[in-house]
């Protein structure tokens, strides 16, 4: 029977908590300025709440969640993004990996993994270091953390060399197993905009080349989008999605959120995507379905 994986990226959750004076300085003044003005016509509960529902109407085996929880990280954002993923479902059966708004500012970069350590953490983990590895039936989840705080006016993402060593140990591992791996990452893997790209992906892109993955996972663009990369046995799908609380706007599409089921294919392996999401009211409807590998 195949495994059913869902994915949903950047619910930047609504509404923003008021923030004290004393924490709009720097960058999260122009990030408070943004919102008020504009992002939070946009970025709506009850599109968001729509969405999951849908979501666990599908009954997923397991959901991957890629960043982008909250705003400004502020502190009184850490606690109510805790409840939303509660009510998503336990730890066992969502991962999270954070985004860059999830670590905004220095003061605060380090809250999701306080507050959300259950989410984030590894199977044998003994606190939240990435990258984390949970084996899910057929599956290994890879999550790897590009949240740094950055500039004003910057979004972009590093894994850094210790994560990158590691992760090089973590693949050469699974390579052993019969394994689907899944890379969960915030920031996409090829971006053409300079402010939010992922600084080392070409790092990256040259360790996935000798080691591989089935399939990456991210956010941060808010668009639907399906690259594909070198790996040492043929193309790597990297997937990315919109924001799951977003109203259609501009050039980015509504709510929306992948299902991936995938199954054993002789030797190798069948991953099968639909992508389901918001139409012009709160209905949530199939988009597309399409045969990834």
């Amino acid at each position: 029977m195949a495994f059913r994986l869902a994915h949903l990226s950047d619910p930047h959750l609504p509404p923003l908590p008021r923030p004290r004076l004393r924490e709009l300085a720097g960058k999260r003044a122009l990030g408070f300025l943004n919102w008020t003005r504009n992002r939070h016509k946009y970025h709506r509960r009850e599109v968001l709440d729509a969405l999951v529902a849908d979501l666990k109407a599908q009954a997923p085996d397991h959901i991957a969640v890629t960043g982008d929880l909250v705003n400004l990280a502020l502190e009184a954002e850490f606690a109510p993004a805790l409840s939303w993923l509660e009510s998503v479902g336990p730890p066992d059966r969502v991962t999270v990996i954070p985004g860059n708004h999830d670590a905004y500012v220095s003061a605060t970069r380090h809250h999701h993994g306080e507050a959300w350590a259950h989410y984030l953490g590894g199977d044998d983990a003994q606190d939240t270091t990435f990258p984390a590895v949970r084996r899910r039936g057929p599956v290994a989840l890879i999550g790897t953390s590009s949240a740094v705080p950055t500039a004003p006016l910057m979004a972009t993402g590093r894994l850094g060399h210790k994560q990158l060593a590691a992760l090089e140990h973590v693949l050469d591992q699974l390579a052993t197993e019969q394994l689907f791996r899944v890379l969960l990452v915030h920031h996409p893997l090829r971006s053409d905009a300079r402010y939010k790209r992922l600084t080392d992906s070409a790092a990256l892109l040259k360790l996935l080349k000798q080691h591989g993955v089935e399939l990456i996972l991210h956010g941060h663009d808010h668009v639907h989008s399906t690259v594909w990369f070198e790996g040492p046995n043929g193309k790597i799908p990297a997937v990315g999605v919109p924001s799951a609380s977003a109203l259609a706007h501009g050039r980015y599409p509504g709510a929306a959120y992948n299902l991936f089921s995938i199954d054993k294919d002789g030797s190798g392996w069948r991953c099968d995507q639909t992508v389901r999401g918001l139409d012009n009211g709160l209905q949530v409807r199939l988009i597309k379905q399409a045969r990834l590998i």
